[in-house]
């Protein structure tokens, strides 16, 4: 088999060097990091450190990084009604969550599932700010008391979208709510700043950026804000807010990698970005009725959602990954069977275009010659795949 192109980063991005540098050099730190000895000690200093170096990725104090198992606890940790800005306040009673989000969002954390709510989305898949703000202002004409928690991901996972963060943040804020910000794709890809964003609470995941899989951090704005419960209750490590040894090495491999991801930012997202645009373009002559997901409005850089009619998604990434290419659908895989996308329906796309969507994203060491080879790859799928198709570029 030859050499196999990956192109799915937005799934998981490969491990950074100094990722994996950092990583092997705390296998040997032996201290667990609660012990007041000389090795726990240097072990509690190993993660002091990626403390600091994840918070300087997304602009916030080191002292409200609280570290967890990835973007998923880390959600659910902060979807909780018992959320406030200082301790002592009343419970939050409804939990608005944009049509797009993700399913670790969509699930509503501790919230029942009656107290949830969606906010729908435009057909270019950007969160309807009217529709928020007349929400918004129904539960504060409702009387006193009522207190709402918004949920809304900085860029889509699938089509790379990036909303009106800040924007929703002036909203939410006026009227009193918090607002939960999952920066999980975003993050070490386009600026992530959690006070220019307006976020309440940020969440990341190391393996986005290229650090190791199953570590991930809850980022507060303010260290006033009051989590409540935890999820995960034990020896108080994180500051109360989540028990459990930490994981010394992925915490290692998630501070290398996110000042790696910030130094490298600028360079690469203009790079990406450049990649991406022809990767594109040249989609559109092979196919003119190629659907680009999103193409309209602002996205990350290294995201492009496409479907062409008459392809089948199931089809399509045999083929390719066949053809020594590893992509995404852009619809949700379960035993064996492929369905429509959640957030293509929320945009309104029609089911027919939806079922023939794949994700392509790229990073930092993709190259002209896989963006090349993919092309070359998906015009061999377009035309042993496609019937009756017209306008195919030879």
């Amino acid at each position: 088999m030859g050499k196999r192109i990956y192109l799915d980063w937005n799934a998981t991005a490969p491990l950074r060097p100094e990722a994996r540098a950092a990583m092997v050099a705390a296998c040997d730190c032996i201290g667990n990091p609660s012990s007041v000895h000389a090795e726990g000690r240097a072990a509690h200093r190993l993660v002091e450190q990626a403390r600091e170096k994840v918070a300087g990725l997304v602009g916030a104090e080191p002292r409200n990084v609280i570290f967890t198992s990835g973007g998923t606890e880390a959600n659910a940790l902060a979807l909780t009604p018992a959320l406030a800005p200082s301790p002592g306040e009343a419970p939050r009673d409804l939990l608005l969550i944009s049509a797009v989000e993700h399913p670790s969002v969509r699930a509503g954390g501790r919230f029942a599932p009656e107290r949830i709510e969606d906010v729908p989305v435009t057909q270019l898949g950007v969160i309807d700010l009217e529709a928020l703000r007349l929400r918004l202002a129904a539960v504060g004409s409702s009387g006193p008391g009522h207190r709402v928690l918004v949920a809304l991901m900085h860029a889509n996972n699938e089509t790379g979208v990036v909303q009106p963060v800040a924007a929703a943040a002036d909203m939410v804020h006026a009227a009193g709510g918090l607002l939960i910000v999952d920066a999980v794709q975003s993050a070490g890809k386009i600026v992530c700043d959690i006070n220019q964003l307006g976020a309440d609470l940020l969440v990341i995941s190391a393996h986005k950026i290229g650090g190791p899989k199953g570590i991930g951090a809850l980022v507060k704005r303010t260290e006033a804000i009051h989590i409540g419960e935890p999820l995960l209750k034990g020896g108080g490590q994180e500051r109360g807010s989540r028990g459990g040894t930490e994981n010394v090495i992925g915490i290692a491999g998630f501070g290398a990698a996110a000042a790696a991801a910030g130094t490298a930012l600028a360079r690469d997202r203009e790079r990406i970005a450049a990649l991406r645009d022809r990767l594109e373009t040249q989609l559109r002559v092979m196919a003119p009725d190629t659907v680009i997901f999103g193409a309209e409005v602002e996205r990350l850089p290294n995201t492009t959602m496409v479907a062409v009619p008459g392809i089948r998604t199931e089809t399509a990434l045999i083929a390719l990954d066949l053809a020594g290419i590893a992509i995404s659908a852009g619809s949700a895989c379960s035993s064996g069977k492929v369905a429509s996308s959640p957030v293509l329906s929320a945009m309104g796309a029609p089911e027919t275009l939806a079922a023939g969507a794949i994700r392509v994203s790229i990073g930092a060491t993709t190259t002209d010659r896989d963006i090349d080879a993919f092309l070359t790859a998906w015009r061999n799928v377009i035309a042993g795949l496609s019937k009756n198709r017209r306008g195919v570029a030879a």
